[in-house]
């Protein structure tokens, strides 16, 4: 049997963490954009803006992806979406009732 040397295990060690580490930068980029998305699912909530729902749907969409993959725990996702989604029929609510009171 071959036996590991020193300078082997220490390639190995370096090399498991520049995987980590690229893994580490490539979350944290793909956090930031969902964190853009929620942003911008909440502006156009706020605003009443008519497209809102469309960008509800992609905002879900990325947030249902990011738990496939890892990026974030798939309850976190959930608790997200949730509550974008109270937050938009919550106005949708109001909308039709004043829709409804004229």
């Amino acid at each position: 049997m071959s036996e590991v040397t020193k300078k082997a295990k220490r390639r190995a060690k370096f090399a498991e963490k520049k995987k980590n580490e690229n893994k580490r930068l490539l979350n944290v980029s793909k956090k930031s954009v969902l964190k853009t998305n929620v942003k911008k699912c909440k502006t156009a909530i706020q605003i009443d803006s008519p497209d809102a729902q469309s960008i509800f749907r992609e905002t879900s969409k990325a947030h249902d992806k990011a738990a496939a993959r890892n990026v974030i725990h798939k309850n976190t996702a959930a608790r997200k979406k949730s509550s974008l989604a109270k937050a938009l029929n919550a106005k949708s609510a109001a909308a039709a009732d004043t829709e409804a009171s004229k």
